[in-house]
């Protein structure tokens, strides 16, 4: 099939390089990453990626197996954010994060006063993604350069403890008629907006 993802066994002689893996080499590499990582190591990967990952880190509320977590695991991972931050339940359903959990740095912390202190000791303000009284615009907000994006989940948004412990509430516009978008969404469109304040383009 043409339309089929990544490429084949490698023609040999192999290139030398300690970054690829022989048996991706072998065997082909049918991962969706991108066709600078192709044939590499997983260790590999996430070494270079390491190295430049964006100061901002992203947290979501997991008190009722938010099933749009996966979706905000995979645009980190897109956007390239330091790490992600799940607080709650420790399990969540991994099947929208299409595997780049496993290039993605992912804590867990079990209280919302838990990922405080840690934000704390990083000196990240925590910046509230949801639509409510008095949140200041996205479209108009001037993101820190360091900081912590928090996501509720679908239905109830932003925790009290949440509320309380933020430095800013940022709203995303709506022009129809639901109340909310839910945290995949809002994720997506609050990590680009930092990304258009503070990244530059992305490599070749």
């Amino acid at each position: 099939m043409h339309d089929e993802v990544g490429g084949g066994p490698h023609p040999t002689p192999w290139p030398e390089d300690d970054r690829l893996d022989p048996q991706l080499l072998a065997a082909g590499d049918r991962r969706n990453v991108a066709d600078r990582y192709r044939y590499w190591k997983l260790e590999a990967i996430v070494e270079d990626l390491d190295g430049r990952r964006h100061p901002f880190h992203v947290a979501v509320e997991n008190w009722e197996h938010d099933l749009n977590i996966g979706t905000v695991v995979r645009n980190a991972n897109a956007f390239l954010a330091a790490g992600v931050h799940i607080v709650g339940r420790r399990r969540w359903n991994r099947r929208g994060a299409m595997v780049t959990d496993r290039y993605q740095h992912v804590a867990y912390h079990p209280t919302v006063e838990d990922l405080v202190e840690w934000a704390d000791g990083c000196d990240l303000p925590l910046v509230g993604i949801d639509n409510l009284p008095g949140s200041v615009p996205l479209e108009e907000a001037g993101l820190p350069e360091r900081c912590v994006l928090v996501f509720g989940q679908e239905g109830p948004g932003l925790s009290e403890a949440v509320r309380a412990a933020a430095t800013a509430v940022c709203s995303i516009a709506q022009y129809g008629s639901t109340r909310s978008i839910n945290a995949g969404v809002a994720s997506g469109i609050a990590m680009h907006a930092w990304i258009r304040q503070h990244a530059g383009q992305p490599p070749a």
